[in-house]
């Protein structure tokens, strides 16, 4: 029988840089039974992949609490811990946290606080006290100094028996305790005080980043108004409604669940989900989001989704799941850190014992400098340059309705030298449109009035074109007798006593010859790409109506905004070459058509071969085997599982100005990172120079080391009000 697996998510409160999730992510991989580990700083989580034995769980919790970390589960809807048991040797995510589970104390009443208040009043009282007993100078500030020294030293100790001998804590203790050996215990002590201070707002900061997810949670309400089979309205839980169930929302509240309308018309409000300012007008039948809010008439709604399965919750774990995925740099990163450490240890003991052994320097004063170049060296600002970034950027993205799957998707996003569409429901409406009504023997709103006639109880595509333009256009439509379709030649008909005739131009041309004008007049719809059908009235050719299914209303700007960034656009189509040139010829873009998905694909592979890199845009099913093939595949859609799960990136409300705002946001990021990795290594070079020189020490070390971390962490959080500019 395959081993059981099961699978634990926790919340980790204290943990707040890359540094804290390696230390954390290594010590967890040494306990017998841990098979994989996914801890994410970004996020506050970790996920054990654990063999399914009673003391894995208990050894995970002390393991993390022994690093200085609070470790609490990460609960399922229904409120029990996390860990979900599964056979087969697989193991299965846990529900996504409810809004309440995510919630963190209070940053005044949290351990560090307190242990940096501590140590800050001790090093105020031993100022006070070394004026009082200057002999005792030494004394004081090395007492004040153990306050905070202790536990991080204690971590110190901690991580290095679980593998991470090189922590931030073991470069600090060393420099502190070196420092009271050499004499400059006041310096150690500012040092410490200095430190706590750093973590406290490397803390907060993080604290931002988690809040910005935890607002989509929010974002739905906690009740909802639940309308019993008997009619009777009750206030139920939001998390305990089941599909199928029908809720009853009022003006100005917030829908508690995905699903669709039953009853009632309303303009919902739907930027917390999408993005869109402009509330859509909602109707029977029309689908609504969790997280929205209703306007200004009661809707009844069928609840479609449960609550860990509505839009936000996936989003919210969609966001999640991709900040646990390392992107390109921040591996290189983290990679990198990994001898970067060992190499400033080496580094900062070159620096003290070299110039004495080899030029008889001072010891003191070069020790001294070593123990600067250990704080120096603290590679903090450094890990977190890139993680924070990324998570600000998906973040902000996801609350503008991009969705990109992790790091590495958002860095190469930004990176796109090409870039495929479909052009059915993704350049275009998706639906034919009326575009032309002409006269030939009657007026064109004739010709419109008695088509819309014919087609009155037809669910034809076609037939639903001319009766949106009949009613946009305000026109009485009579009652039609005798209706009735021709298979595939239109529909006949009686109105008003004249015999009608809507059909094709070639159906139309076996009742009645069309003149020459008539066929010019036809072709030079068709060559446009319009579908054209004919009206006859008792044997008279009385007009002729146009439809074509239109570009989206922003293809062409969204179009012209990628190739202004040096993007190359493609439509890549099935449909009819005359069609698909003219739609083409309209938006500007390079046109491949009356393609089969295998054509798609082999064309992205193409293009891919040519040394580009190859984005392919949407619906995510028809174009599944084009959307795999690209470097980056994006899906169009509005909050569906395949808009969220099929592609690398999807766009929630379908817009093709957010394609190009979503490559504008991936290299905002990675400007970003370069500026954080900038500001790292350029502080502390210009501190180890002037450290080496003598213009430099201990607490101007630390707070470069800290101002540093600070600059990159806030730098990062910019990315959190990005938003797009046309």
């Amino acid at each position: 029988m395959a081993e059981t697996t099961s699978r634990s998510r926790y919340r980790v409160d204290g943990m707040d840089c890359a540094g804290c999730a390696r230390k954390i992510d290594t010590a967890v991989r040494r306990i017998s039974g841990v098979e994989d580990v996914a801890v994410s700083a970004t996020t506050g989580t970790m996920t054990v992949d654990h063999a399914d034995l009673a003391e894995v769980r208990p050894a995970i919790e002390r393991q993390v609490t022994r690093l200085g970390y609070g470790l609490r589960p990460a609960a399922g809807k229904d409120g029990a811990g996390a860990g979900d048991t599964c056979c087969g040797g697989s193991a299965q995510t846990v529900s996504t946290p409810r809004p309440d589970d995510t919630a963190e104390a209070p940053w005044w009443n949290q351990p560090r606080v307190r242990l940096t208040a501590f140590c800050g009043l001790a090093l105020v009282a031993a100022f006070a006290a070394a004026h009082f007993f200057p002999e005792l100078n030494g004394w004081l500030y090395a007492a004040a100094m153990l306050v905070g020294l202790v536990p991080i030293a204690r971590r110190a100790f901690t991580a290095a028996l679980a593998g991470t001998p090189f922590s931030i804590e073991t470069l600090m203790s060393v420099a502190a305790v070196g420092a009271v050996i050499i004499g400059a215990a006041e310096e150690a002590a500012v040092v410490i005080f200095l430190f706590l201070v750093g973590e406290l707002l490397e803390g907060i900061a993080a604290g931002r980043a988690r809040a910005s997810i935890r607002a989509l949670s929010a974002l739905v309400p906690k009740t909802a108004r639940l309308e019993r089979a008997d009619g009777r309205i009750e206030e139920v839980e939001a998390d305990r409604l089941s599909i199928g169930d029908v809720i009853l929302v009022r003006p100005g509240d917030r829908i508690a669940a995905d699903g669709a309308v039953l009853s009632g018309a309303s303009a919902v409000n739907e930027a917390p989900v999408t993005g869109e300012s402009t509330p859509a007008g909602k109707e029977p039948g029309d689908v609504v989001f969790a997280g929205t809010v209703n306007g200004d008439s009661v809707l009844r709604i069928r609840v479609s989704a449960a609550a860990e399965d509505n839009t936000i919750a996936r989003v919210v774990k969609l966001v999640e799941e991709a900040q646990e995925k390392k992107a390109p740099t921040e591996r290189f990163i983290d990679r990198f850190s990994r001898y970067y450490t060992p190499g400033v240890v080496l580094l900062a003991l070159l620096v003290a014992t070299v110039p004495p052994l080899a030029a008889g320097e001072p010891w003191l004063e070069w020790v001294y400098k070593g123990l600067t170049i250990l704080i120096i060296g603290c590679p903090c600002a450094l890990v977190i340059s890139t993680p924070a970034a990324i998570a600000a950027a998906l973040s902000a993205g996801a609350r503008h309705g991009l969705l990109m799957k992790g790091g590495a998707v958002l860095e190469d996003v930004g990176r796109l030298q090409a870039i495929a569409f479909d052009k059915t429901g993704t350049l275009t409406e998706g639906r034919p449109q009326v575009t032309d009504v002409v006269g030939f023997e009657e007026d064109a709103a004739e010709v419109l009035r008695l088509a819309a006639a014919l087609e009155w109880n037809s669910s034809h595509p076609l037939a639903l074109a001319v009766l949106e333009r009949a009613k946009a256009g305000s026109i009485d439509v009579p009652p039609a007798t005798d209706a009735s379709a021709l298979g595939g030649k239109g529909v006949t008909g009686t109105v008003g006593g004249k015999t009608l005739l809507f059909g094709s131009p070639k159906a139309v041309g076996e009742r009645r010859a069309l003149s020459a004008d008539q066929r010019q007049a036809i072709a030079a719809l068709n060559d446009e790409g319009k579908t054209v059908s004919v009206l006859l009235v008792d044997g008279k050719v009385a007009g002729a109506i146009a439809m074509r299914d239109e570009p989206r209303e922003d293809a062409r700007s969204g179009l012209a905004l990628l190739k202004a960034a040096g993007i190359r656009t493609v439509m890549l189509t099935g449909d009819n070459r005359r069609t698909a040139e003219a739609i083409g010829r309209d938006l500007g873009v390079e046109v491949r058509a009356e393609l089969m998905p295998e054509d798609k694909s082999r064309i992205v592979g193409s293009l891919k071969d040519e040394g580009l890199r190859v984005g392919k845009v949407g619906d995510g099913i028809n174009d599944a085997p084009a959307l795999a093939t690209a470097d980056i595949g994006i899906a169009m859609g509005g909050g569906t599982d395949v808009a969220l799960e099929t592609a690398d990136a999807a766009i929630l409300h379908g817009r093709l100005h957010d394609i190009w705002a979503m490559v504008a946001l991936s290299r905002r990021a990675m400007a970003n990172i370069w500026e954080n990795i900038s500001i790292a290594i350029g502080l502390k070079l210009v501190f180890f120079v002037t450290t080496v020189l003598g213009i430099t020490g201990l607490w101007p070390a630390i707070l470069a080391d800290t101002g540093a971390t600070v600059l990159v962490t806030a730098n990062a959080m910019r990315l959190l009000a990005w938003r797009a500019r046309e």
